[in-house]
C-alpha cells in the first residue's frame, strides 16, 4: 500500500490552518493500566483515520506497553496512513523489522544509546526507506538532535526512564522548542490531557501532538481526537 511519508503527512495537515494531532495506539499505559478494556486496537485505529488523522503512531514494545510487531502489522495493513513504530528500538535488526512490518517511520529514544549508536540507526533508517524520528527530553538530547541534523524531533513530555508514569504535560516542550532547529519538524508527545494544552503547544511553534491515554481514557474517542484539533497560531 502506497502512503505519503510520515513529516508529509504532518506539514500537510499544518498547511489547512491546524496543529497535526496523531493518535498513539497503546495496549496498556504503566500509570493507567489495561487501555484496550476489550477493544480492538485496528477497528479503534481505522475509526481514527475515519476521524481525520493523518497519521497514526504504534507503541510495540511488549513488556510494560502490552504491543507487537503483529499489532504493527495489522495496523499499516488496515489504513492508508503512515505510522511510526514506538518501541526502545537499539539495533538495525528492529529497524529492518519495522520496515518489513509496513511501518513509514521510526522512534529513535536519545535517552536509550549513545550518541554514535544514534548517529548510525539513524542513516541505517533512512537506508532503509524509514523517516527517524529522534525523541528528546532535556537540553543534552536536543543539542545531539542538532547535531545530527534530524528532521523530525519528537519532545517527550514525560519521562522515559520511568515508563511515563509522571504526569507530563505541554512544560517541557514549551521549554525545548525554544531549543530547536528551525528547519525540523516537532512533535510534543506524551502527557497531553485537554484541548487547552492542545491550544497552548501551537503557539510553541510544533507541528504535531502525539495523544495517546487521554483518548483511551476518553467515552468517545473520535470526539475527543476532535476536540485537540485547534488552530496553529505561532507566535513570532
Amino acid at each position: 500500500m502506497n502512503v505519503t511519508s510520515f513529516s508529509s503527512a504532518i506539514v500537510s495537515s499544518n498547511s489547512n490552518g491546524y496543529l497535526t494531532v496523531i493518535p498513539d495506539i497503546k495496549c496498556h499505559s504503566p500509570k493507567e493500566g489495561d487501555l484496550l478494556l476489550g477493544r480492538d486496537p485496528v477497528e479503534i485505529a481505522k475509526s481514527l483515520v475515519d476521524c481525520g488523522a493523518p497519521a497514526l503512531s504504534v507503541v510495540t514494545e511488549t513488556k510494560n506497553f502490552g504491543g507487537s510487531l503483529e499489532l504493527l502489522r495489522n495496523i499499516t495493513n488496515a489504513v492508508n496512513v503512515p505510522v511510526l513504530r514506538k518501541d526502545f528500538i537499539t539495533d538495525s535488526v528492529m529497524l529492518e523489522e519495522t520496515a518489513e512490518h509496513g511501518a513509514a517511520a521510526a522512534l529513535l529514544l536519545c535517552t536509550h544509546m549513545k550518541e554514535d549508536n544514534l548517529f548510525r540507526l539513524y542513516d541505517a533508517a533512512l537506508a532503509l526507506g524509514i523517516e527517524p524520528v529522534v525523541e528528546v527530553h532535556n537540553e543534552a538530547e536536543m543539542d545531539m538532535a542538532k547535531r545530527i541534523k534530524a528532521r523530525l524531533i519528537a519532545i517527550n513530555n514525560r519521562n522515559i526512564l520511568e515508563l511515563e508514569k509522571d504526569n507530563g504535560g505541554p512544560e517541557r516542550t514549551i521549554f525545548l522548542s525554544s531549543y530547536a532547529p528551525s528547519e525540523a519538524v516537532l512533535i510534543s508527545a506524551s502527557g497531553i490531557s485537554s484541548r487547552g494544552e492542545a491550544a497552548l503547544l501551537a503557539k510553541t511553534g510544533v507541528h504535531s501532538i502525539l495523544v495517546g491515554t487521554a483518548l483511551w481514557l476518553s467515552k468517545d474517542i473520535c470526539e475527543t481526537y476532535n476536540s485537540f484539533r485547534v488552530e496553529r497560531k505561532v507566535l513570532l
